[in-house]
Order: structure tokens, then C-alpha cells, then sequence
């Protein structure tokens, strides 16, 4: 029986009963074969492993499983759990708090996303930590000038990795605070990302100061990006814990931070601000059966609209959207979803434009499977720091429109078929849906349209990854010599 380690654990987290000791183990991280694309060498982040889990387990060999995302580096920290023995949900909870460092742009501790997770045995679930609202502190003197949203990533990263990992979160945080101090190589995608919004992004001191050069000038991809207040607030995270961002000292410290720099944000809400884990939408096709993410992430229900019929699943959300359902239980939207993918749903209008997010996909040897999509709202969020702590605040729920975050696990009976996620703002649902007949039809992923998938392609007990050849991203893992 696991001895709980109070302070790693988030109070408003239940805990599932029985569950088994978190192994430590680690030794310096080790270059490795990789499939898709070859990052040339791993200097710059083969400082990471020496210090995750500590030093009792053997690196695994053979057959390891597969990382893909966006950024590089992100996914490299990915591999390195799979690597040191952590299974599934850990690298995938590794790979979503080092993007927070890699990819802030879209992936902030300041924002939030949805995740599909799978154990060998056990049916998906799915998990739902999307940028939350708050009601503003009337008691603070300082205005809400650029309304912000409640750091959802943590908590939902924290939440599905304690009910399906297997080490410590706290271990998991260490490689992203190694990369925030020493330095992160800057990827084409944040390059991307960061000269679209360089002049407004610029107009905030401290972001100018982590996001451009000496002479003022945007970093570009290959420079290093060196954020210290960043590493100091995710390194007192894994010292006191995830519980204390929402309940503790360290919730007052980020909400000063944030309401300095107008973000209107409040700790009452804070605390109740908790992520959703329900029974995904569920399709039966061909022999195979494919999960996709639940309302109210609701990219994944365009893209089992789209996957289970003839039309688009934007029409499909935009169908969705035009229907007011807040305050419905996970279990009523649903069913609601259902409806609206059985009924054919998915030849409705168009949505405006959307944000941004990013995707990542992860299997492990054990037959896990966890597939993500993570937003700041808005392309670096409110473009505003929380001052003093280097985190980008999301923007708020409802000043832009919300983005499609799709996500999607195929099974064969007991057996993984395929891990799938996407963004590419209005495109990023149809793109799923059109991966997903790809897998069903054995046929290459289509590569057209604006979409990105990031996917995990299984045959029997082995998976191997797949990234977009247009995008910036990387495909790590499958076998460790």
C-alpha cells in the first residue's frame, strides 16, 4: 500500500484507494534510437535524467513505448520517463509541464486542456482542465485590465497522473525545472509563435525580457530561452506540492502576480477550480472502437461527428455552440453529445477564428495510451505575466472564442490501435477525424488542410510515432539499446 507523501499531494484531489508505492529510480539520461524524425544528438537535455526518480532503477531496454508533440524538447523529456521506467500518464504529465517551458505560447501553467487516458485492462477516460473562469475579487484595488483564467494545467496534469502513474509528480516537475533555469532551445514553432505577436507580446517588460534578444529583437529558433522566476515557481511547486498553487501560499503569491498585471483573478475561485475526469464519446466502427475527448472539450465531439459521418466537425461544434448548456453535469453533456454525433450533427455552419493549442500523444510498453491537447486561450494567452512568478496567464473563458481541443484513442477489442491529437485552430477536429478513418483504412495519415496530428500507430504490442512533416514537432521512442 503507498505511504502518501503529504506534501505532493493537491487537497482537493481524491485519491484512489490501493494505490501502489511510486517507485524512485534514475540515472543520467542516454541518447536512443528514435523513430520519424532525428533530433541531432541530446546534449541539450541529457542533463535531465540524472535527478528523476533518484537512483534505484535500471534505465529500461527494448521496446519502450512512443512520444510525439509539438515541440522537441517537450517530447524528449517525454522519452526520458519512459526511459527511467515511468509508464504512460507519467511522461505524459512530464510532457505537459515541460511544455509550459518549451512552448508557452500554447501551453502555459497558466492554462489549461483535456486529456484521453488508457491502462491495459481498463476502459479510456477522459480528463477535462480547460482554462477555468473567475469571479473577480471586488475587494481588489487593482483592475481586471486583461482578464485572465484560472492555471488549469497543473491540477489536470496532477489529477490524471496520480489516479494512472506511477512515481512521484513531484519528480516529474524536476526536467522542467532544468530546462526553465539552464535554458530551453527555442523551436521553430515558438520562433513561429513569438514573431506573429512579438510587437503587443513586447509591450509586457517581463515577457520582453524572456522573449526576445539583448537588442530587442524576437529570439529566433536555435536561441536559448533562460527563464529563472519560471524555474523558482516550478521548483517550489514540487517542493510543496500542486495543492499549494490552489490552497496555499504559493495560490496568494500567483494571484498578486496575476491581478498586478490586470488579470482580475480571485483565490475563492482558485480553489474550486477542479478538473473534470467522465467517460469519453464513445464509436463503434469497422471492428474498431474509438474514444474521443467529451464536451465540454468540445473538438473531440466534431471530430467523432466528422469520424462517424459524412460531414464537418467544425459544423458539428458549430452546432453545438449555438445551444447554451451551462451548469449541465458531465453526464447530461454527454449524452447530448451523443445525440448530436448518432443524429448526423455534422453538417452545421462555421466558427469564427479560433485559438491556438498544441497536441502530444504517449504509449508505453504496458499497452498505456494518453493523448492531449493544451491552450492558453488565446497565442500567449492575455500576453501578460503574473508578476514575479514567469508564468503566461491563459486568457479568460469567453473573450475569444474557445478552441478545439481534439484528442482520440482507437482500440481493436483489448488491443491499442492508435493515439491521436491535433491542433490547427478551425481545422484541428476535422484533421482528427480524417487521421482517424486514415488508421481504419490502413492508410497514410492525410497530411492536407490546416490540422496537425500528432499520432501513435500500434501494431500488436508495439506502437511507433508519427508527427506532421510540415510542423516543428518530434517522434521519440519505441526502442532503447
Amino acid at each position: 500500500m503507498k505511504t502518501p507523501h503529504v506534501a505532493h499531494r493537491d487537497t482537493n484531489a481524491p485519491c484512489r484507494p490501493g494505490r501502489r508505492m511510486r517507485h524512485r529510480s534514475g540515472l543520467r539520461g542516454v541518447c536512443m534510437l528514435m523513430t520519424a524524425t532525428l533530433l541531432a544528438g541530446c546534449s541539450d537535455v541529457s542533463h535531465i535524467g540524472h535527478s528523476l526518480f533518484g537512483k534505484t532503477t535500471p534505465i529500461v531496454t527494448g521496446y519502450i513505448g512512443t512520444v510525439v508533440a509539438d515541440e522537441p524538447r517537450a517530447a524528449l523529456v517525454g522519452r526520458d520517463v519512459l526511459v527511467h521506467g515511468g509508464n504512460a500518464a507519467d511522461a505524459a504529465a512530464a510532457v505537459g509541464m515541460a511544455l509550459a517551458v518549451t512552448l508557452p505560447s500554447r501551453a502555459s501553467l497558466g492554462g489549461g486542456g483535456a486529456c484521453l487516458v488508457r491502462r491495459q485492462g481498463e476502459a479510456p477516460q477522459a480528463f477535462s482542465f480547460l482554462p477555468a473562469a473567475s469571479a473577480t475579487d471586488a475587494s481588489s484595488p487593482l483592475p481586471a485590465t486583461r482578464p485572465a483564467a484560472m492555471p488549469m494545467t497543473p491540477r489536470g496534469l496532477f489529477t490524471m497522473q496520480l489516479r494512472y502513474g506511477s512515481v512521484e509528480f513531484a519528480d516529474l516537475i524536476g526536467p522542467s525545472v532544468q530546462l526553465a533555469r539552464s535554458g530551453a532551445t527555442v523551436s521553430r514553432v515558438l520562433a513561429q509563435d513569438i514573431a506573429a505577436v512579438h510587437t503587443a507580446l513586447f509591450a509586457d517588460e517581463a515577457a520582453r525580457t524572456v522573449f526576445a534578444r539583448a537588442d530587442g529583437t524576437p529570439l529566433q529558433n536555435g536561441d536559448a530561452l533562460i527563464q529563472p522566476r519560471l524555474a523558482s515557481f516550478l521548483e517550489r511547486m514540487g517542493n510543496v506540492g500542486v495543492g499549494d498553487l490552489y490552497n496555499g501560499a504559493l495560490g496568494g503569491i500567483f494571484v498578486e502576480g496575476a491581478n498586478r498585471a490586470g488579470g482580475g483573478l480571485d483565490r475563492a475561485s482558485l480553489r474550486k477550480a477542479l478538473p473534470i475526469q467522465s467517460a469519453p464519446l464513445r464509436l463503434a466502427r469497422d471492428g474498431v472502437t474509438a474514444y474521443f475527448l467529451p464536451p465540454p472539450a468540445d473538438g473531440g465531439l466534431g471530430a467523432a461527428a466528422a469520424f462517424n459521418g459524412d460531414g464537418s466537425a467544425q459544423g458539428a461544434v458549430a452546432l453545438w455552440r449555438q445551444e447554451a448548456r451551462a451548469g449541465l453535469s458531465s453526464e447530461a453533456l454527454l449524452a447530448a453529445a451523443r445525440t448530436l454525433v448518432t443524429q448526423g450533427g455534422a453538417k452545421g455552419g462555421v466558427l469564427p477564428p479560433l485559438p491556438a493549442s498544441t497536441s502530444f500523444v504517449v504509449t508505453d510498453r504496458q499497452g498505456g495510451m494518453v493523448a492531449c491537447a493544451l491552450t492558453d486561450n488565446n497565442l500567449f494567452g492575455t500576453g501578460r505575466m503574473a508578476v514575479g512568478t514567469g508564468v503566461l496567464l491563459a486568457a479568460a473563458p469567453g473573450r475569444y472564442p474557445a478552441p478545439l481541443l481534439s484528442a482520440a484513442l482507437l482500440m481493436r477489442r483489448n488491443t491499442p490501435v492508435a493515439a491521436l491529437a491535433s491542433s490547427g485552430q478551425n481545422d484541428a477536429a476535422d484533421a482528427l477525424a480524417r487521421a482517424a478513418r486514415a488508421v481504419l483504412a490502413h492508410s497514410a495519415l492525410p497530411r492536407d488542410g490546416e490540422g496537425r496530428v500528432n499520432a501513435s500507430l500500434c501494431d500488436g504490442d508495439t506502437c511507433h510515432g508519427e508527427t506532421d512533416p510540415r510542423g516543428g514537432g518530434l517522434s521519440v521512442g519505441s526502442f532503447n539499446n
